[in-house]
């Protein structure tokens, strides 16, 4: 989709009700809306944090989605693919500016630069035990990228017009925090698999577009 089509969208989805949960649930493993309907996520004091589903023109006007692969590390999020940002700090005024601030460190892009358009349906991630704040930003230019090396494998940039493809939509036989060799939905996204939790904020992220395109 061209940038300038793109952009013309962002003043619909600000006042747009969420999908919400349900479209959470479409890229959901069954097993995990098992695990959910049993814990009690306050008792459990999930920590919190912010991330940014980033749309931009890319050199050719052309909308682009931003994603990243992180680096292989000892934890239950290591080579997954997801969005730019991270926990909250102390230093953090609100969840937008974990989210902006978060992005900035892991990729380069300045808070100055991303427009937080609409605040997303939060999610929780029961093997990390995290909250998290989704939110969908806009950058009304081309972006460079620079990786923090120590959490960022790679940069991912996805064609706005694949993201809304349905055809990205498959299930994958993988081994999770859940379960040894289940089907999971996914996205096959730039060829990488996209589930869990990303996959599901971003189902969201695609169900408040559907209706407008």
């Amino acid at each position: 989709m061209d940038f300038a089509d793109f952009y013309n969208l962002v003043p619909k989805i600000k006042n747009m009700p969420l999908p919400g949960q349900e479209s959470h649930y479409k890229m959901a493993p069954l097993l995990r809306n098992k695990e959910l309907e049993a814990i009690n996520i306050e008792e459990r004091n999930p920590k919190w944090a912010g991330v940014v589903s980033l749309f931009y023109p890319d050199e050719v006007k052309q909308t682009k989605l931003l994603l990243i692969l992180r680096k292989t590390y000892n934890g239950v999020h290591s080579n997954q693919v997801g969005f730019p940002g991270g926990k909250v700090e102390i230093s953090d005024k609100d969840i937008a500016e974990t989210a902006l601030r978060e992005t900035w460190e892991e990729v380069g892009v300045s808070p100055k630069k991303i427009e937080l358009v609409k605040r997303m349906s939060e999610i929780y991630i029961p093997p990390s035990n995290f909250m998290v704040q989704p939110f969908v930003g806009v950058s009304k230019e081309m972006l460079s990228f620079t990786m923090q090396e120590d959490e960022v494998e790679a940069i991912i940039e996805v064609s706005f017009d694949e993201f809304m493809d349905d055809n990205s939509i498959f299930e994958e036989n993988l081994s999770t925090s859940y379960a040894k060799n289940i089907n999971v939905p996914a996205f096959k996204l730039n060829n990488y698999t996209v589930w869990g939790a990303t996959a599901m904020m971003l189902s969201e992220v695609k169900e408040l577009f559907k209706p407008l395109i």
